[in-house]
């Protein structure tokens, strides 16, 4: 229909992760059981609006050669994928209780996420912003 629907839903999963690693940040720092609380409930909003965003993404990616024929495309898909399975794990590990549903494993795979989703943004910046990727011709 002529908007880029999956470059509009990637700023939803994006902000909910960072803002995961934020409150597991703040809830290491604090001890407050309420920040390792606000970390599930950013994990699985992020779970959700991820998984509509790599939906639309993977209509994209199979429905468009030119999407394909894209040196960044692939790894820019592949990257966004395994962010979102680390936050799948990551949701189990912070359903677990107190201080073991963040510390070591709930905040290193927030963090690890968040790094990947770093490295999936730029090369998704590459492909609009370079390549011209979902952008009106």
């Amino acid at each position: 229909m002529g908007r880029p629907l999956h470059a509009m839903l990637v700023p939803f999963p994006i902000t909910c992760f960072v803002g995961a690693l934020l409150t597991d940040i703040t809830y290491v720092m604090s001890a407050n059981i309420q920040w390792a609380n606000f970390s599930v409930w950013l994990i699985t909003a992020g779970l959700v609006m991820g998984g509509l965003a790599a939906l639309t993404g993977i209509i994209d990616y199979s429905g468009d050669r030119q999407v394909r024929a894209q040196r960044s495309a692939t790894p820019h898909m592949l990257l966004n994928l395994a962010a979102w399975v680390l936050e799948l794990f990551n949701a189990f590990v912070h359903s677990r209780d107190g201080w073991t549903s963040v510390v070591p494993a709930g905040i290193t795979l927030s963090a690890i996420s968040v790094v990947l989703l770093a490295v999936s943004a730029w090369l998704g910046h590459t492909l609009v912003y370079r390549n011209g990727v979902g952008v009106a011709k």
